[in-house]
């Protein structure tokens, strides 16, 4: 078996919520349990940090990630979905996992795979953590793939968790209200086991403080002690308690919405610095936050790929994710606006298209996954929210379309799902 014959194995084989969307969503942690035990449990050989939420969960784990990193620390990191090569998902210290690592656990434990079936993401949080167990990594920063409560990350016992913020996304498995939505992402939150939470949230705080509450967690929130300002030509300025902590902080990815996590995992520094062997320095923090996507090799979060046009890609997909990305727009200075839109078939369209400029042009595309929704249907819901485009169904096809359309005083903007984004050269 090679890599590819691997890879096509565990597509085939497993429901992979990344492709066929909901029917991959299991609603026990029974087969990551019965996977882990069979394989000598490697999710308690390394202290881990759990890191959840709706939006920017997968940048806070990189910034924690990058952090530790350069604190001296080997660093595992879990995140998903991957963009462009499956190995994404499991990094250590910014690499990726060897493929040959994903051929030699196909074939180790295909008799364990087939007995237990367990779903493509139950399976790959086993290979993360054998491969975090075997490279004895110091810490692994894993990120919940989707909810909290019953996501196959929820069996580690982890030193801090992280919960970024919770927004109206995956509403079919998790919940239709903030607070059902919360409960569950607030189900990583263990006996003991400090929890910090990015954002207060009025409507959801309580559900965080009582669940903390019921097993004796010590909570903190990270914008109650944290705040974030713009600096000079493109920093930042930080403040703890309302002094200055830090002046013209340098931070690797560049989108707005970053204020919204950074106070977050701050704070989750202060929460881990007494449980660590080796304190974690300010110069630490401050070249983490820097070297962010050096350290850890994250992409596809307000990532520039071109000027003159200026281009920009970004994964945020959901209401609150397109909100932020059309104000980081609104920053900017350019003549006209050019949009490379693809969603998946779920997304609430009447919501994300409302929120999108009408004197843009649009160039409507679809993700290669089964779940990706035509071009032609999003072209529909979108004339009858105002919004005026071509259908290009190839995402790179598009791209260039939009690219020969632009001058150079123009923007282009490449979004609307990660499946987009995981179809260009990053």
């Amino acid at each position: 078996m090679n890599y590819e014959q691997a890879l096509e194995y565990m597509y085939s084989q497993l429901p992979m919520y990344q492709r066929v969307g909901g029917t991959a969503f299991k609603k026990d942690l029974t087969n990551t349990l019965a996977l882990c035990e069979a394989m000598g449990n490697p999710q308690k050989k390394f202290k881990s940090i759990h890191i959840g939420g709706t939006n920017g969960k997968g940048s806070s784990s990189s910034f924690t990630a990058a952090i530790l990193q350069r604190a001296g620390y080997k660093v595992g990191l879990y995140t998903s979905p991957h963009l462009q090569s499956f190995t994404e998902r499991i990094r250590v210290n910014g690499q990726n996992l060897p493929e040959k690592e994903v051929v030699q656990f196909v074939e180790q434990y295909q008799e364990l795979i087939e007995e237990v079936k367990p779903s493509f993401f139950e399976m790959t949080v086993a290979m993360a953590f054998e491969h975090f167990a075997k490279e004895q990594v110091d810490y692994a920063v894993i990120e919940v793939g989707l909810g909290g409560r019953l996501d196959s990350t929820n069996v580690i016992e982890p030193e801090a968790c992280l919960i970024t913020n919770i927004g109206m996304d995956h509403m079919d498995m998790l919940g239709d209200t903030p607070q059902a939505i919360a409960a569950e992402k607030a189900g990583i939150i263990k006996s003991k086991t400090p929890v910090v939470i990015s954002q207060t949230q009025k409507e959801v705080s309580t559900v965080f403080m009582d669940k903390a509450k019921e097993v004796n967690a010590p909570i903190t929130f990270g914008d109650r002690k944290y705040t974030v300002r713009d600096g000079v030509e493109g920093t930042i300025d930080v403040y703890k308690d309302g002094m200055l902590w830090g002046t013209e902080v340098n931070v690797g990815l560049k989108g707005k919405y970053q204020y919204y996590n950074l106070p977050g995992v701050l704070k989750l520094i202060d929460v881990l610095n007494p449980l660590l062997p080796k304190k974690i320095k300010k110069d630490d923090i401050i070249g983490g936050l820097e070297n962010v996507v050096k350290l850890t090799a994250v992409k596809g979060r307000w990532q520039q790929l071109g000027t003159s046009p200026q281009i920009f890609c970004d994964v945020g997909h959901n209401e609150e994710g397109i909100k932020e990305i059309i104000k980081q727009i609104g920053s900017l200075s350019f003549q006209k606006l050019h949009m490379v839109l693809g969603v998946v078939k779920e997304k609430d369209l009447s919501k994300i298209l409302t929120l999108l400029p009408e004197d843009a042009t649009y160039y409507f595309c679809t993700p290669k996954v089964p779940r990706g929704l035509s071009a032609t249907e999003l072209q529909k819901a979108a004339d009858q929210a105002g919004l005026k485009g071509i259908v290009i169904e190839d995402v790179k096809e598009a791209v260039a379309t939009a690219k020969q359309e632009a001058s150079v005083e123009d923007l282009i903007f490449i979004g609307g799902s990660t499946f987009v984004v995981a179809e260009l050269d990053l």
